[in-house]
């Protein structure tokens, strides 16, 4: 077993590295001390604007609708366009944005009553009220798989006058407010008069606009100059927000190895997610290059076809699940020790809904188990098609020696390797695959991820023991009672087999010393940030 050392991510002496809030929300209070501290630099003296910064993504976005997909791309592109009702802080906390205050909730816990913001303005010029948020609402609710999953739970959704919206629900449902607040498969405010089962208008309140996107080329926004801010400090997403860049040029970078010779030759401001064998070049890159390293970025994981194909009988995910040593895996996705930890729990020690459940079917790596439950579930040597985009190296790298592990436990497997957008398209067909590789970030209410724990999400699982545990965990509003429901959860995820949690990786980005005021997060923003000299 590896595991993450304290001093993992420290880089050589003389190095500026720089830590993130962590895709997770262990250590929190630390980490919001830091950014207090971090936000309070950039606001001490007004930053200059102007200028335009080349922000290098790991590919083209599939689309740009933010309730469509739940591709963190998308998210982190979209979330400058659009904006939610309410947003989370340094602390992963909700905390309100769209929303003038955090919602008036009745005894019973199933009214909820949202006041709006006065003075909002759309980039086209009119004002928002309840009735653009109803419509937003209701479409995210019928498209987004996040929304289908709070729709369930949605009794009624109305407008209360022009600034208040109050939504009913059926049942108690603790997640309610951290759904909204999610940037990935957003529930994003929309001018009503543009939305549309596709959008060809992207019309939001954010601190930028939409200008132009030219496929494998570029995606810029540009500055709102009439954009309404919070007025409270910044705080993760939270608080005060602006735009002091003219330009956002979010560029598709397929090729991990080129976003780190951008970002050392200066091409580009930011460079998300490289390689972490390029660690030692970021750091000896200079004064100019600021590695970002973040702990508890995520974790890998591998969804199931549940519906169909040779992997759709639980016997047959439960062999596969036995062939695969994770450890294996994770070493083969990172190399480097101080960036990945193999442990079966979904979250860390010493959170909420820390569980060891389930823990007894984790990196078993046992072939020849895995072979005889092959045989008795029927299996007659169809290839298993597993998908993997080396647009994320790890995965492409973790797919690789899956497919070994499955070879020395007697199946034949078709690693199909394809860009991060057609494998984003193709897992929505149920004809296409048996097995794809994804990460997801560490969150604080399980239920933000991954998506396979709503409904109708690539996998589509489906099942009575999911059904039950997850309804009886949702239910439960207080903390406390949460974290042993969560655990039940994890169990029927590992007895299932919908998909593997791989472990738990620290992620590696890095950018420019010239973009100042620029604080990281899970899906990078760049409100707040300038172009020093």
């Amino acid at each position: 077993m590896h595991s993450a050392s304290p001093s993992a991510s420290r880089p050589a002496s003389g190095t500026k590295l720089q830590q993130p809030a962590r895709r997770g929300f262990i250590g929190a209070v630390a980490l919001a001390s830091a950014l207090s501290l971090a936000g309070g630099a950039v606001f001490a003296q007004p930053a200059a604007k102007g200028g335009a910064a080349n922000l290098a993504m790991v590919g083209e976005p599939q689309g740009l609708d933010p309730m469509v997909s739940t591709a963190d791309l998308v998210g982190t592109i979209m979330q400058h366009v659009y904006e939610p009702l309410f947003t989370f802080d340094a602390n992963w906390n909700v905390a309100p944005m769209l929303a003038e205050s955090m919602p008036v909730v009745s005894k019973d816990g199933l009214t909820y009553t949202i006041a709006l913001r006065k003075g909002v303005k759309f980039h086209n010029g009119r004002e928002l009220t309840s009735e653009d948020v109803v419509a937003s609402l209701q479409r995210w609710m019928e498209l987004s798989p996040r929304g289908k999953a709070v729709g369930k739970q949605v009794a009624s959704l109305t407008a209360k006058g022009p600034l208040s919206v109050e939504i009913k629900l059926k049942n108690p449902y603790a997640p309610l407010l951290a759904q909204l607040a999610l940037p990935s498969g957003m529930a994003a405010i929309m001018a009503k008069e543009s939305i549309a089962p596709q959008l060809k208008d992207f019309i939001g309140t954010g601190p930028y606009k939409f200008k132009e996107r030219r496929p494998d080329q570029f995606t810029v926004l540009v500055r709102f100059d009439d954009y309404a801010s919070r007025k409270e400090a910044p705080s993760g997403y939270a608080g005060k927000r602006e735009a002091l860049l003219d330009e956002l040029r979010f560029v598709p970078v397929p090729s991990a190895n080129t976003r780190v010779e951008g970002a050392l030759s200066g091409q580009f401001q930011y460079s998300d997610l490289l390689p972490v064998e390029a660690i030692g070049r970021v750091e000896k890159a200079g004064a100019g290059v600021v590695p970002i390293v973040t702990k508890n970025f995520g974790f890998p994981y591998i969804v199931f076809n549940t519906k169909e194909g040779v992997l759709a009988p639980q016997p047959m995910r439960r062999a596969v699940q036995t062939a695969v040593g994770t450890g294996e895996l994770m070493a083969g996705g990172f190399g480097d020790g101080r960036f990945f930890v193999v442990e079966p729990n979904f979250f860390p020690k010493g959170t909420p809904y820390y569980s060891a459940a389930g823990g007894n079917l984790y990196n078993e790596r046992n072939p020849q188990s895995a072979k005889d439950q092959a045989a008795k579930a029927g299996y007659n040597g169809q290839p298993i098609r597993i998908m993997a985009s080396r647009q994320y190296e790890f995965h492409y790298n973790m797919a690789l020696v899956m497919s070994e592990q499955l070879k020395k436990a007697g199946f034949k497997t078709d690693l199909q390797v394809v860009d991060w957008a057609t494998l984003v398209q193709r897992r929505n067909d149920s004809k296409l695959w048996d097995v794809y590789f994804t990460h997801s970030g560490l969150f604080p209410e399980p239920m933000l991820s991954p998506p396979q724990l709503g409904d109708g999400a690539p996998g589509w699982w489906d099942s009575a023991a999911k059904k039950s545990t997850l309804a009886a965990f949702n239910q439960e509003t207080n903390p406390a009672k949460r974290g042993a429901l969560w655990g039940q959860v994890q169990q029927v995820v590992y007895d299932e087999v919908p998909f593997i949690e791989v472990g738990k990786f620290n992620g590696l980005s890095a950018r420019s010393a010239k973009l100042q005021g620029y604080t990281p997060a899970i899906w990078p923003f760049f409100w707040n940030t300038s172009l020093g000299k």
